[in-house]
């Protein structure tokens, strides 16, 4: 995985997480006896990837002492925000440490039981500026939806509550042209999924579409059930 520089996404402050996760950002939440992070670094690990870039902010330092610089074989940089940058503004400043044309990022307090390398494949295939990994629901209200065409060309996003009933959804995995980032205007808070998506569907963002299990712990609701997410998940393919 040379070609491709990755980078998650953990500056989020967990405000409604607060009452169950305490004072510390979301990806150090505990599932199973262990931060949901690390769930995100082994699917990377299992994928070939060697290094991970995490853009840090709230409480970043707990970040890093969680982790340090290494987990089992991947070698870990830090990208710590000044102040609340939003996931774009967040991705912008790391981007001094991505040295590759196509980056693959992940939202931090999400997991999609995708396949990566199919994901990749498929990615270098079509070329396109920007690529989202979109989840099945059966329930897409939470979420909202995201519409595409016959081709996987996405045509527009839907607000959450919209639309009852099942659908596709961003589910916080995706792969960037470099070129892109570096259009994000630098040092303003800037949000991927409210300002840059939207901009950018005119000129190509596509959606891989992946019909396995997803979950966020965005919410004290979503995070109670992350526990049996994982159990349930097939050990032997959990990270592939």
């Amino acid at each position: 995985m040379k070609d491709v520089d990755t980078l998650v996404l953990c500056g989020g402050q967990g405000t409604r997480l607060r009452s169950v996760i305490s004072d510390k950002p979301k990806v150090l939440a505990i599932v199973n006896g262990r931060p949901f992070l690390s769930y995100l670094l082994d699917q990377l690990i299992n994928a070939g990837f060697k290094k991970v870039i995490l853009c840090t902010g709230y409480k970043g330092k707990q970040v890093k002492a969680t982790f340090g610089n290494t987990y089992n074989d991947l070698a870990i940089q830090y990208s710590q925000e000044p102040e609340p940058l939003g996931t774009g503004g967040a991705l912008r400043f790391a981007l001094p440490m991505i040295h590759t044309k196509s980056v693959l990022v992940f939202n931090g307090d999400s997991y999609a039981k995708s396949k990566l390398q199919e994901f990749l494949v498929w990615y270098f295939e079509k070329k396109p500026p920007a690529a989202l990994l979109l989840a099945r629901l059966p329930d897409t209200r939470q979420y909202g939806q995201v519409e595409f065409d016959a081709n996987g060309c996405v045509v527009s996003f839907e607000e959450k509550g919209a639309r009852l009933g099942s659908g596709w959804i961003n589910a916080g995995v995706y792969l960037f042209n470099r070129s892109l980032i570096e259009s994000i205007p630098a040092g303003k808070p800037i949000s991927l999924e409210i300002d840059v998506f939207p901009s950018i569907i005119a000129k190509g963002l596509y959606g891989f579409r992946c019909e396995d299990a997803f979950i966020d712990i965005g919410t004290p609701e979503s995070y109670a059930k992350a526990d049996d997410f994982f159990k349930k998940l097939d050990i032997h393919s959990l990270f592939t």
